[in-house]
């Protein structure tokens, strides 16, 4: 290891070791020990995910015999659930005295706001493997697992939506969507850059930064974007050659069942033993079809590729020069979401488990999501060159926050809810994000008119 990497990866070792220990420097060698497992729990738990680390793993990690480790901890259940608890908890004190300060001193929304954001983010991407193990793995857990910390983590929520209704009462926010719906967006908007954003060729305050102006005043350059024309009905799904044969049918059924798993399990915890019962079959009868899971993994993640990109491209082929850019970017938006939860359950296995995939997997699939990268850079710059979107923003960060918030939807968004008190059809929650990512959660006209009329 560069010994550069390395002493900044001891300094966040001393930070993270720190946060867990108590003020008092007299600790304990079972105390330090503890807090050092914990340490090496939330790194694997990031990198390889709770399932696929073993109590082994983190006892190796920590430089302990295999046996060592339950002098400290009873099970790998009772690390993770203290591990959750750390990630959540620093956050939201932190998050919560910078909500104080600002109300009590008055504070301007927008520097706040700002300020919010580029702690999450730094809390998230920088200063602890405890916050982003637990945004990574929580999707992922049983109810079971997650119920002793939804009360912290709906505190937390409870922070941000305390500041947004303050915001929203004094006329920053706009009127015609939901507190709740806007800190949605928000977190998901923050919590998919784990899984693309650089910290090594990017300092994290140029990136809060700059999602924070793309949240509060969006992509569009005029206050309300024109998403008439842009698609209503349902895109074309993207249909597999029907399976001919007994061989063939079983074979796609294997996939959709391993594109299932992927995506409640992730790729390390799904086993060819768990994908066979979800396909309702023998394990050993999968090798008739397949010659390993990995063999398997590799057409459901290309299926889920290939399908988004070929809807997608489909959808906005349908305009033509001169461009309706702002109804092509929403149908685009649109179709993409559809994509996620209607048309393709290979794409939202691939949305869901790129994070925590070995490098050569990604290796294999980089072409086809470069591709589909040019392929919204190309739709939003000729939205820029004609002036439908901001030219003070750069196109590929804004197409890695806009998808960021997209993808993050699927940990927290369920279509099948559409009709209960409270919840949105797909289509009107479509709507609602494509009204957030070109206009921005602030009422830029009515602020726009205030300063106006203050000159006057």
């Amino acid at each position: 290891m560069d010994p550069l990497v390395a002493a900044k990866y001891r300094q966040r070792l001393v930070r993270q070791s720190e946060a867990i220990r108590k003020t008092d420097d007299d600790l304990s060698k079972s105390e330090r020990t503890r807090g050092e497992i914990l340490c090496a729990a939330a790194r694997l738990f990031r990198h390889e995910g709770f399932y696929a680390t073993t109590m082994r793993d983190i006892a190796q990690e920590t430089g302990l015999e295999a046996g060592s480790i339950y002098y400290h901890f009873g099970s790998k259940d009772q690390i993770l659930s203290e591990v959750l608890d750390i990630g959540v908890r620093e956050l939201y004190e932190k998050v919560s005295e910078i909500v104080r300060s600002a109300k009590i001193n008055n504070k301007d929304f927008r520097k706040t706001f700002a300020i919010l954001i580029e702690t999450h983010l730094t809390f998230l991407l920088t200063d602890s493997d405890f916050t982003s193990a637990n945004i990574r793995n929580y999707p992922m857990l049983s109810d079971e697992a997650r119920a002793p910390h939804r009360e912290l983590r709906g505190s937390y929520a409870g922070v941000w939506s305390s500041f947004l209704k303050d915001a929203k009462r004094a006329g920053h926010l706009r009127s015609d969507i939901s507190v709740s719906a806007m800190r949605q967006f928000i977190l998901s908007a923050m919590n998919w850059t784990v899984e693309w954003y650089d910290v090594d060729r990017y300092p994290v305050h140029l990136l809060a930064e700059r999602m924070s102006k793309l949240i509060l005043d969006g992509m569009c350059t005029r206050h309300r974007a024109n998403t008439i024309g842009q698609m209503t009905s349902a895109p074309t799904s993207v249909e597999a050659p029907a399976a001919i044969g007994k061989a063939a049918h079983t074979r796609a059924e294997i996939l959709r069942a391993a594109a299932r798993a992927l995506r409640d399990n992730g790729y390390k915890a799904t086993t060819l033993r768990q994908i066979a019962a979800e396909a309702d079959m023998k394990a050993g009868s999968v090798y008739y079809h397949f010659k390993s899971k990995n063999e398997i993994v590799d057409e459901v993640l290309n299926a889920g590729l290939t399908d988004l990109l070929s809807g997608v491209s489909a959808a906005v082929e349908q305009y033509h020069a001169p461009y309706d850019h702002h109804a092509r970017i929403a149908t685009a938006i649109w179709t993409h979401l559809y994509f996620l939860f209607r048309a393709s359950e290979f794409t939202s296995a691939n949305i869901r488990s790129y994070g925590m995939l070995p490098n050569h997997f990604r290796e294999r699939h980089r072409k086809i999501r470069h591709a589909y990268g040019r392929l919204w850079d190309r739709i939003l710059r000729e939205a820029q060159k004609d002036d439908a979107v901001r030219s003070d923003i750069r196109i590929v960060p804004l197409r890695q926050v806009m998808l960021g918030a997209l993808n993050w939807t699927v940990e927290w968004f369920d279509p099948n809810k559409a009709g209960k008190e409270g919840y949105l059809s797909l289509s009107d929650f479509s709507d609602m994000l494509i009204k957030l990512l070109l206009e921005g959660i602030c009422d830029r006209e009515n602020a726009t008119d205030a300063k106006q009329t203050a000159v006057q």
